[in-house]
């Protein structure tokens, strides 16, 4: 179904103060972080290559609804606000068993909202199981990262699997110095990194790394990580690659915004089409 790399990415230590620092950072009208050398965003192919989902495919659209305590009926046979045992068997009840699986995956793993809530708006997308790898996660999940950025700076947390972003601070930021590469040559590559431990107060983090951002040495930042990278044992690349460095929308359901990766572009001083 596409999510069997995420599933193979061990626990990871969560760093609040590299997500407050990075969102304190972040521009909700340009969909991008504004650092002082210039703009710096997530892409497509950071997501495919530190998660290992599926970027391409059809678009994860369509509507959310006020209320899903029909569809929970229909296609979880799980009555809402009651818990029942859950049989594992072939046929239906696989299926069934799958799809709670997958409502909960989604709902607190890879689009995790804050709260203890699990959401069903995915839920519509489940009713053909067959259907269900062959959407493009991978670029809803940047969506809903992109989103969650743009959030309060009060919230101590982003939705969304935090993973992603700390890695991606660790490959692209590495003089900040808050991850350890303690498993190389692991695919995807959130598979190669620890959060390193910090015992200081979460304020005194946050306001060094706030000024170790605002002092980064320019030539330590990493615009290109993946030169050395190659394609070996990682499939969802081959047939993602053309839509690695494109400008195109995002779509999470009713949530569509854009990746306007020509930000980079000018950041680099590089011709924009």
């Amino acid at each position: 179904m596409g999510f069997g790399e995420v599933f193979r990415i061990e626990r990871m230590r969560v760093d609040p103060a590299l997500t407050q620092a990075l969102r304190s950072r972040w521009d909700t009208e340009a969909n991008a972080f504004a650092f002082p050398w210039g703009h710096m965003i997530p892409s497509l192919e950071d997501v495919s290559r530190i998660t290992g989902l599926r970027v391409h495919g059809r678009a994860v659209s369509g509507y959310t609804y006020p209320c899903y305590h029909d569809l929970a009926e229909r296609l979880l046979d799980l009555p809402v606000e009651r818990r029942r045992e859950l049989a594992s068997e072939p046929g239906p009840q696989a299926d069934l068993d799958l799809r709670h699986f997958l409502v909960l995956f989604l709902g607190r793993l890879l689009f995790a909202t804050r709260g203890d809530a699990v959401h069903c708006r995915f839920l519509p997308l489940l009713a053909d199981l067959g259907e269900v790898g062959g959407y493009a996660w991978g670029a809803a999940f940047l969506a809903h990262q992109f989103d969650g950025l743009g959030a309060s700076e009060r919230q101590t947390s982003t939705s969304g699997f935090y993973p992603f972003l700390q890695v991606w601070a660790y490959l692209h930021l590495p003089a900040l110095r808050r991850g350890d590469l303690t498993r190389p040559g692991l695919v995807p590559i959130a598979r190669r990194w620890d959060s390193r431990r910090d015992t200081r107060h979460l304020a005194d983090q946050l306001e060094c790394l706030r000024e170790a951002i605002d002092n980064y040495p320019y030539l330590d930042v990493v615009w290109q990580p993946y030169l050395g990278e190659g394609d070996e044992g990682q499939p969802w690349l081959v047939q993602a690659r053309p839509y690695f460095g494109r400008s195109v929308w995002l779509h999470a359901l009713n949530l569509m915004l854009p990746l306007n990766l020509f930000l980079t572009q000018r950041s680099l001083g590089l011709r924009q089409s």
